[in-house]
């Protein structure tokens, strides 16, 4: 159900990590839970900040939520395709739907994220 090469938050972001940069988009399940996506607020480019700070917005039909950095680091690209097709998060949250990339990572920020086991367990617990 969760892509086994990417690493996870407790805030359902995920983390794809490509050498010296990271990928970073929402989970199926955090998708899921907000319903059909309306808008995407992407970080500027150049906005560089640490583990948990705000990121991204995410609007629905359901709630506008907050995208957080996972890791520290970056911004140095931005999936512009989600502006004029912000339903791309629903369609293809982990491949199509990812929202920005970052590079100057904060590589000990990894050791806090769960892999895809610990992250299903958790949302198991979450969905009870």
């Amino acid at each position: 159900m969760f892509p086994e090469n990417l690493k996870y938050t407790v805030e359902h972001e995920w983390v794809a990590v490509n050498g010296d940069t990271c990928t970073v988009g929402i989970t199926a399940f955090a998708a899921e839970q907000l319903g059909d996506i309306t808008y995407v607020e992407l970080p500027e480019t150049g906005l560089a900040g640490s583990q948990g700070d705000d990121a991204a917005t995410v609007e629905s039909v359901k709630a506008a939520s907050d995208v957080y950095l996972p890791i520290g680091g970056t911004v140095f690209e931005i999936n512009e395709a989600l502006e004029e097709k912000p339903e791309l998060v629903n369609e293809s949250p982990f491949d199509d739907g990812w929202f920005f990339k970052l590079e100057n990572v904060t590589s000990s920020d990894l050791d806090s994220l769960m892999d895809a086991d610990a992250y299903a367990a958790f949302v198991k617990e979450q969905d009870h």
